[in-house]
């Protein structure tokens, strides 16, 4: 069991102590105090190892059993016991300019919190060293660790998406250079990496979207385990939360226009290349018939027995070809 523990820790008036390292005793040690908590982080427990969390703290078994098998929407939901909240955390990898989420459990309830994490994008570690150094905010109890936790991860949301919004930049580039063809590098294509770029949006919009009801709920107050003073703090996290969605539906948005214009340059390109067949192929039609109908083994035709017959005829065939190339440049096909 300690193995699926990342970190385990009493905090009394905001500063971490030492307590038992059994659950029981500890969570005993906490509500006897008054003014403590227990902060208990796991990392992907089975089942088998989350039985005895979920004994301890009468945890209710439908949150469990979202918390064991993970892909969860966002969500906030209120039990007799305790408070369960589903975040996705959201993570940009700058070496494939790929977008990955992973999910954060957390249940509040009478002087306890715990933490369950799936996957690598949840910065847990970081927002607990944060508020060890903030005991003003810590004595605050469990309703600071939701706080710290909802912060953390909108924020984030903020940061990957002003890095997606330079990919976009880089596409935008691509798209509208002259020329607009994928470099030698880019084996799928303009196209290719605009709908990767829509898909890696769409991922980090599963995440950020559905937790709109539960920040607002969280904001509005009247939360059960949630003291009321907060509400101000998630509100704030509310706001952040908007903008970021805001930032996430542009970038939809403009990757949608930029997929249209390249499409609509690559038809533009086409018919280009088509004009250019085709100007190319009237030209070499005018020398192919003249030769077709002298290569017509008739007896009595036009100059046939002329000796200039067959320069002239080549001399036809020259200026008729000039002729069309110089009509179709003027025309801008060629």
């Amino acid at each position: 069991m300690r193995g699926v523990i990342v970190d385990s820790a009493i905090y009394r008036g905001g500063r971490r102590t030492a307590g038992p390292s059994d659950l029981s005793d500890a969570l005993d040690e906490a509500r006897a105090t008054g003014d403590a908590f227990l902060w208990v982080g796991l990392h992907e427990p089975t089942e088998a190892e989350f039985d005895h969390v979920t004994a301890e703290f009468a945890l209710h078994p439908l949150a469990v059993e979202d918390a064991l098998k993970a892909h969860q929407r966002p969500k906030l939901e209120v039990y007799d016991d305790s408070l369960f909240m589903v975040l996705k955390p959201v993570v940009y990898e700058p070496e494939s300019d790929r977008v990955s989420t992973g999910e954060l459990m957390v249940f509040i309830g009478d002087s306890f919190v715990v933490t369950v994490r799936h996957g690598e994008g949840a910065p847990l570690a970081q927002v607990r060293r944060r508020l060890e150094a903030e005991p003003e905010v810590l004595k605050q109890g469990p309703t600071s660790v939701l706080y710290a936790i909802s912060d953390a991860v909108v924020d984030h949301y903020i940061d990957v998406a002003a890095e997606l919004q330079i990919d976009l930049e880089e596409l935008e580039t691509a798209v509208f250079a002259p020329g607009g063809e994928p470099s030698a590098g880019d084996p799928k294509g303009t196209a290719g990496r605009i709908y990767t770029a829509k898909r890696q949006v769409l991922e980090f919009r599963r995440a950020s979207g559905p937790l709109t009801a539960p920040m607002s709920r969280l904001a509005a107050g009247a939360v059960p385990f949630v003291h009321a003073a907060a509400q101000p703090f998630f509100r704030d996290v509310s706001d952040h939360l908007i903008r970021a969605n805001e930032q996430v539906e542009s970038l939809d948005r403009l990757l949608s226009d930029v997929l249209s214009a390249h499409l609509a340059q690559m038809g533009v390109r086409q018919n280009d290349d088509m004009r250019k067949i085709s100007a190319w192929a009237a030209m070499a039609a005018v020398p192919t018939m003249v030769a077709g109908i002298y290569g017509m083994n008739f007896d009595h035709m036009p100059e046939l027995r002329w000796a200039w017959a067959y320069p002239a005829v080549v001399l036809l065939m020259a200026g008729a070809v000039l002729g069309l190339h110089r009509l179709f440049k003027r025309r801008g096909w060629l």
